[in-house]
Order: C-alpha cells, then sequence, then structure tokens
C-alpha cells in the first residue's frame, strides 16, 4: 500500500504542510539525519587520512546514513500497520518528508519582496533557498535564482520523496530523505568533502535520476494549463539543453521552466566567490527575468504539482482496484 501512503502524505502535506509549532517542539527529520551526519563527518572525516581511506570511510557513512534511520521507518510503519488507523498515521509522519507547501510560501517571499521592499529585500529571501553569492546578483539574477531553486526543488523536495515512498513506503522516503541531506552537507567538492563524501554525492545523483525526468514532463504537462507558458518550447528545451547542466539531474526541470517561461536559466554564478561557468538553459536572453516570471513560475509549479497528485491518485485507484 505504499502508492496509497505517497498520495495522502501529498495530499495531507499540501493542505497543512508542516506546522510551526511542531518543528519548534521536536524539530524536523532533516535536522535529525543532520545531526547523525555532523557526527559521522567529525568522526570519521580526519584531515590527516589519505583520500582513499576517506573514501572508504565516506561509503561507511553513507550507509549508516541510509540504513539506519530507514530501519527505524520500517519499523515504524510495520508497528503501525497493526492498526486501525495505521495507514493514515503512517502517511501523516510521511508528509514531514515533504515540501509543496513551504517551498511555494519561500519562492513567493521572493516576489514580493522584490516588489514591496527592493532589491536588497530581494536578495535576502532568495538567500534563504539558494546557495549562491546574493549580494552578486542584481535583480534579474534574484528572480532567476528563485525560478530555478523552484524549479530543483520540485524535484528533489517533493517529486523524489513521493517518488521512493510510492515504492518503499515510509522506509523508501527516509532512505531518500537521508541520502538527499547527505549529499546537501557533505557532498561537495570541497577540500574536506572531495573525498568523503563522494559516495553521497553519487548516490545521490543516482536515486533522483527517475524523479527529475518525471518532474520534467510535469512542467511540461502543466504549460498546456497556464496562460502564457509554451508547452512545446519547454519539451524542445528539455530535449536539447536538459543534458548539458552540470548536474545529471537538475538541467532536466531547470529546462523545462525554462522553456516553459521563455527565459534563460541557470548560466554563469557565484557561489562563496568563486564563479561557476554554467551552460545557460533556454534560449530567453533576449529579456530579462522579474518578479511576474517568478509568480508565473510559481503558477506552472502548483499545476504540476496537482499533476503529481492527481497521477498518485490514479495510481491508488489502480492498487486498490487490483
Amino acid at each position: 500500500m505504499s502508492i496509497l501512503t505517497a498520495f495522502l502524505s501529498l495530499v495531507v502535506e499540501f493542505a497543512v504542510g508542516y506546522p510551526a509549532w511542531l518543528f519548534g517542539a521536536i524539530g524536523h527529520p532533516v535536522t535529525w539525519f543532520g545531526r547523525l551526519i555532523s557526527f559521522l563527518d567529525r568522526r570519521l572525516n580526519r584531515d590527516t587520512d589519505s583520500d582513499a581511506l576517506r573514501r572508504r570511510r565516506g561509503v561507511h557513512a553513507l550507509l549508516i546514513i541510509v540504513l539506519v534511520p530507514a530501519a527505524i521507518a520500517f519499523a515504524v510503519e510495520a508497528m503501525l500497520s497493526g492498526i486501525p488507523a495505521g495507514l493514515v498515521l503512517t502517511a501523516i509522519l510521511a508528509t514531514s518528508l515533504l515540501s509543496q507547501k513551504s517551498l511555494a510560501e519561500h519562492v513567493e517571499a521572493v516576489a514580493d519582496g522584490l516588489d514591496n521592499g527592493g532589491l536588497d529585500i530581494g536578495r535576502a529571501a532568495v538567500s534563504r533557498i539558494v546557495g549562491r553569492d546574493p549580494e552578486k546578483l542584481d535583480r534579474a539574477g534574484v528572480c532567476r535564482a528563485a525560478i530555478e531553486s523552484l524549479a530543483e526543488n520540485f524535484s528533489d523536495g517533493v517529486v523524489a520523496p513521493v517518488f521512493w515512498i510510492g515504492v518503499g513506503g515510509l522506509a523508501g522516503g527516509v532512505a531518500y530523505k537521508a541520502a538527499n541531506t547527505a549529499d546537501s552537507m557533505i557532498g561537495h567538492r570541497t577540500p574536506r568533502h572531495e573525498a568523503f563524501g563522494r559516495a553521497a554525492a553519487r548516490f545521490d545523483d543516482l536515486i533522483n535520476l527517475p524523479a527529475s525526468r518525471l518532474t520534467a514532463l510535469l512542467i511540461v504537462g502543466a504549460s498546456f494549463f497556464v496562460k502564457g507558458a509554451d508547452a512545446g518550447n519547454a519539451w524542445r528545451t528539455v530535449q536539447r539543453d536538459a543534458t548539458k547542466h552540470r548536474s545529471p539531474n537538475a538541467g532536466w526541470p531547470e529546462a523545462a521552466m525554462a522553456g516553459a517561461l521563455g527565459l534563460a536559466l541557470a548560466g554563469p554564478r557565484s557561489y562563496d566567490g568563486v564563479m561557476v561557468d554554467d551552460t545557460f538553459m533556454g534560449e530567453g536572453g533576449h529579456r530579462d527575468a522579474e518578479s511576474a516570471d517568478i509568480r508565473r513560475a510559481l503558477k506552472l509549479y502548483r499545476v504540476a504539482d496537482f499533476l503529481l497528485i492527481a497521477l498518485f491518485g490514479v495510481l491508488s485507484v489502480i492498487v486498490i482496484a487490483a
């Protein structure tokens, strides 16, 4: 019944999100994973060790990071399966792995900041959702960053976790979220994490492959229903540009969003003072992105998210009927 768990978790999280009072009381699964990852990073990742040893220990750390939370989640789901409301309770727990509501709120805050407070407020808002240097972004750069984050995090924060919940139940979703958090924390090409975080980065690339492609299709599909969006151009841009991105996954939703909106996304940008010379997604270089484009991207996201919910609803009906 993992498909039904995934569907119910989407519906519940879409409606209520992750309540702030609950976060204040017990934190969030990502913060719990983060403590485990930080502990293993301190204990196993020593600067004096060789790169070969740090790579091996990175594999060992990844196995702990993924398997321990997944085993706990599996035990919890098995326990809940023995009570009448177990499926619903499992789905409610699984909502903590999704970010439909918070993603839209954070991205909308960037548009509101630009429109109501100017560039500095927009930079402050976008710095909460992207890792690039906000002080180097002009107004168009802030808008592009917000739209790119929306596209990529729709894949990483919504489609991928619900996909793995559908495949492996609560344990599948927890395993995905733990691995994705590990990539965010240690999967960087820095002197400290180049070797130790290699396994986390490669594994995250692998487990995001199906969701990134599905996300691109959802955005293309949503483009048929959003005024001003171009589904044909979205599809052509995915086919042409998705594989040009330095990430094997981020280019798919970003290319779809760029083509749908008629914008150029990605491209060169600065992280901690270091320029990353990425290829542009899309052929929208003839105009700068604006806050209105962020709001159009949010419309696309909401329709695409509805299509995702509908997809899992149909799959749930098929499973129940079978």
